[in-house]
């Protein structure tokens, strides 16, 4: 992959990030993230081929699992979109696909931090801001849904789960989850729980069983363009109280 051109910014004396110049735009750039909750985060950062800041764009947050994390933004390449990126897939949205440091869980607040810098320093349209992720990444795209329930157009877990009892939070939010039936890793019961806690809510979440598949559920769903654009369709809607 070629060398990026990226330019160094201080925003407030608190946050230092490096930005990819226009030209560099289809390519993932390695980011850090310091910012004034204390909040330390390597992720990737991708840009689609003819990004502008003249027009808002849908964001992706992608959520690893937990055989990718450290302090090598490498593994975070080894499944789902920065996987195809990096093999030459465009996407027509950003990407963000962070790092969670060895031995911890996604933590939502750290997350909510990082999208933040990301929308304060790009053109999002924060109506079509998405989260998808794989086994820790599907719990961890669960809680996030939970912790931060009016700022996703649409979450998108695999292989996860979560606390049946959040899902009151985020009932207007649409979902498709995926899992495999032969996942022994994470049960399928897991999903299958969160989205009958959906349905009791009045919610109508998608749920996708491969029949045939193990914990390897997020291949198959992240090759399917049927996805994607189920994904882009999708708009932030208001909260009922």
């Amino acid at each position: 992959m070629r060398l990026l051109a990226c330019l160094l910014i201080v925003c407030s004396g608190a946050v230092c990030l490096l930005v990819p110049t226009a030209a560099d735009a289809a390519d993932q750039t390695a980011v850090h993230l310091e910012a004034k909750v204390e909040v330390e985060m390597d992720y990737l950062l991708y840009l689609p081929k003819d990004y502008d800041q003249q027009k808002a764009w849908p964001l992706v947050l992608f959520l690893h699992g937990a055989g990718e994390r450290g302090n090598d933004l490498n593994l975070v390449k080894m499944h789902g979109p920065p996987r195809l990126i990096e093999e030459g897939k465009e996407f027509p949205f950003i990407v963000v696909s962070p790092q969670c440091p060895k031995g911890r869980w996604w933590r939502e607040f750290e997350l909510t931090a990082l999208l933040d810098d990301v929308i304060a320093t790009h053109n999002v349209d924060q109506d079509r801001v998405y989260v998808t992720g794989l086994s820790m990444g599907g719990f961890g795209s669960w809680g996030l849904a939970a912790f931060s329930p009016d700022r996703f157009a649409a979450i998108a877990p695999i292989c996860g789960g979560g606390e049946p009892r959040s899902t009151r939070n985020f009932k207007h939010v649409p979902v498709w989850a995926f899992h495999g039936a032969k996942d022994t890793a994470v049960p399928l019961e897991r999903t299958q729980a969160m989205i009958d806690a959906l349905k009791r809510q009045g919610a109508e979440p998608k749920l996708t069983i491969y029949p045939e598949a193990g914990h390897d559920s997020w291949t198959e769903t992240y090759n399917n363009p049927a996805f994607y654009e189920w994904l882009l369709a999708q708009k932030r809607v208001a909260k009922e109280d």
